[in-house]
């Protein structure tokens, strides 16, 4: 059984850290005092604001930001202040037995999607495609809010991952499957191929989804993961939106999935509403889901915090 980090309540502290790019002072600032209006206390990271370039800071320095919040026993939840790129870059410097023996909640999407999945597969632990520190600001819609804190305030025995009312799945290959759920950012989760820290996919339900990446691309992507056998070894597909991706050689998002991933057979449903989209239902990474493409859900079949 994977590991769930305890519930978040009220008056908790959450540590905040940058992980991959920087991120402006002021921003970061601004998202604090929105967490500090909600009622939680904030820890910040040492490294929180540094600003080297392409990174943050140097990877050991990230690392140990990340090491400091799950060592702190005060700290419920770690919340990162942006996605971007290098990541991955920390992966070889994190204790994944001090990571398993200490758990939290861990939540963000885009190049974080990496550790979360890392974060299952080291130290067996559920964390959560979910928010950002970016995203605690005026204009970030309630559903966004209210899909992540009904997800890890409450101790639910099974919880629907659904969209905004009105925006349904779309059901491609008809199948009904259960098995723990992996997956995130398209091109994060290709960059991992070939490494120490690559994707497990066997008798998983994969989670995808990208942004502002033309479809030349996204169809590198995909080809890569399945000649890697990813599609091969998965139980099934879930496909969220790529968001502001170009058009390339006439072939569209929805035709890559249609030329591409509905031949593999894998019960597939498209258009979740998550991650990098205005709407993003929380997705617990690790977690057991029942993906029933037939009535065209995708559910949570266990508590995901204890």
């Amino acid at each position: 059984m994977p590991i769930k980090p305890p519930f978040l309540q009220t008056g908790d502290t959450i540590g905040i850290v940058t992980l991959g790019s920087p991120l402006a002072r002021s921003t970061i600032n601004a998202r604090i005092n929105v967490l500090r209006s909600m009622g939680f206390q904030v820890l910040v990271g040492q490294h929180v604001y540094d600003y080297e370039g392409i990174v943050a800071a140097p990877a050991q320095d990230r690392a140990s930001d990340l090491m400091r919040m799950f060592e702190n026993r005060e700290v419920k939840m770690i919340l990162p202040s942006r996605g971007g790129t290098g990541v991955k870059d920390i992966l070889p410097y994190l204790d994944y037995n001090v990571i398993q023996r200490n758990p939290k909640i861990v939540t963000g999407y885009s190049d974080i999607t990496i550790l979360l999945n890392i974060l299952y597969q080291f130290s067996n632990m559920i964390s959560f495609q979910s928010l950002l520190l970016i995203d605690f600001r005026p204009t970030t819609p309630t559903f966004n809010y209210e899909q992540f804190f009904s997800t890890v305030t409450v101790i639910n025995e099974q919880k629907v991952i659904e969209n905004p009312p009105g925006i349904p799945l779309v059901s491609l290959v008809q199948g009904n499957v259960t098995g723990p759920i992996v997956g995130g950012n398209i091109t994060s989760f290709a960059d991992t191929i070939g490494t120490p820290y690559e994707i497990d996919t066997t008798g998983k339900i994969i989670v995808l989804e990208e942004i502002h990446e033309a479809t030349d691309k996204i169809y590198r992507d995909l080809t890569r993961m399945i000649l890697a056998g990813k599609f091969r070894d998965c139980l099934g597909i879930v496909m969220g939106q790529c968001t502001d991706c170009p058009i390339s050689y006439g072939d569209s998002y929805d035709e890559l999935i249609e030329n591409l991933l509905v031949p593999l057979g894998k019960p597939l449903v498209t258009n979740l509403r998550t991650a990098h989209g205005t709407y993003k239902t929380t997705v617990p990474i690790g977690a057991m889901v029942n993906l029933n493409t037939y009535n065209k859900t995708l559910t949570v079949v266990e508590t995901v915090v204890s």
